[in-house]
């Protein structure tokens, strides 16, 4: 078994790297991350240096595979750190560059540890992939290594190698089989199911077109307005866009009808736009731009139409983004998410144990006041599972 490390995608060819992605992930697709690559979505500019790593055995089969980036900021991970950062500088030690193990600018839960289906012993080699960015943290002296939103199992594999683990929260929805949209709602409380009718009547009341388009229907001057929808939401707040329109145009064209789009009109001309993922069981709402405000139509665009779409084509899972309370009265419950850490320095990696010990309870707290104001009729709904945290 040999480690090697990739400093580019386009190093490994996509239907070698392709074969360890389950369920047609699309952001562990090579396709989408290489596009961020070949378009300068990462790199110095950023602070997101490819050092991607594959696990193949004495015949060269490919067994494993990993993205993985040096960090020189926290921005764009979504999992925040920056009081340790902060505490780092105060004391006067560096704590970057640190290695991340994510999606960039992308808080799914997903595998981060990309594994082989047919081979005999998965876990030894994802223990293997562990060790050696272990080793290779402490031969460079790197602060830290952070594995953002994996799988629940994979952050319990993690912890037994020393990692710190950390839990978070989002909203998500799970399809209990409904029919059609109106099956939803009748699970709902009255309070709640009129509320949602109320902003779906309120969108259609203003004229306002909605259209579902996959990334191969849109025309160049739709994805230039769709850009600017999507740049003008971190404007607004301050951010950075670091997705480039040659990166949208790029992967509407190779990833097709993974990326749903959901436009919308005002007599003829687009006013508002929400971007999604789609994997083999799961939408995934990623970004939502707008001319201007309509009463609902963030509701409409974000949510309705999604929940419309996994319940017409069978999808089990809506992720709509991170954080969000309002989302838990359209029907996506509070799930935790996940992340464990290696810090290099025993006084700060105690600090931070310590940190985590307060910051855990705190956060099952959140979560299950946060389940008081489901809007279903249950009492527990089936969703409950989803939000089981660690013991």
């Amino acid at each position: 078994m040999r480690i090697e490390r990739l400093d580019a995608l386009a190093d490994i060819p996509a239907a070698e790297w392709n074969a360890l992605v389950p369920d047609r992930n699309p952001f562990l697709s090579h396709e989408f991350l290489s596009a961020l690559e070949r378009h300068q979505c990462v790199g110095e500019r950023t602070g997101w240096l490819p050092q991607h790593i594959v696990c193949r055995d004495d015949q060269g089969q490919l067994l494993g595979a990993a993205p993985l980036y040096l960090k020189f900021n926290s921005y764009g991970e979504f999992v925040f750190d920056w009081g340790w950062a902060e505490a780092y500088r105060r004391h006067g030690l560096p704590y970057y560059p640190k290695l991340v193990g994510a999606i960039p600018y992308t808080p799914a839960t997903s595998p981060r540890l990309l594994l082989a289906p047919d081979q005999p012993h998965p876990a030894i080699t994802a223990r293997a992939m562990a060790d050696h960015v272990l080793e290779e943290a402490r031969c460079r002296r790197w602060s830290s290594i952070h594995w953002l939103f994996p799988t629940p199992t994979e952050a319990d594999q993690l912890q037994s190698q020393t990692f710190l683990p950390r839990i978070g929260c989002q909203f998500h929805w799970h399809n209990r089989g409904y029919r059609d949209f109106q099956d939803f709602l009748d699970a709902f409380t009255a309070k709640r199911r009129k509320n949602i009718n109320r902003e779906r009547r309120l969108v259609r009341e203003a004229g306002l077109e909605l259209r579902i388009l996959n990334g191969r229907e849109l025309s160049e001057g739709q994805w230039r307005i769709v850009h600017a929808f999507y740049r003008s939401t971190f404007e607004r707040l301050g951010g950075v866009a670091t997705l480039t329109l040659p990166f949208f145009q790029d992967i509407a064209e190779t990833l097709g009808e993974q990326l749903m789009l959901v436009l919308a009109f005002d007599r003829g001309r687009e006013v508002a736009g929400a971007i999604s993922f789609c994997s083999a069981s799961t939408l995934y709402g990623r970004h939502w731009g707008c001319r201007a405000d309509h009463d609902s139509l963030h509701f409409e665009a974000c949510y309705y139409q999604g929940l419309d779409y996994c319940i017409h084509r069978g999808l089990q899972r809506f992720e709509p983004g991170a954080q969000g309370e309002h989302k838990i009265y359209r029907g996506f419950l509070p799930t935790f998410t996940h992340s464990v850490h290696w810090i290099a320095h025993p006084g700060f990696r105690q600090a931070v144990a310590d940190f985590l010990d307060r910051e855990t309870p705190a956060v099952r707290q959140y979560v299950q006041e946060l389940l008081r104001h489901s809007p279903y009729r249950d009492e527990v709904t089936p969703d409950a599972p989803a939000v089981v945290g660690p013991a």
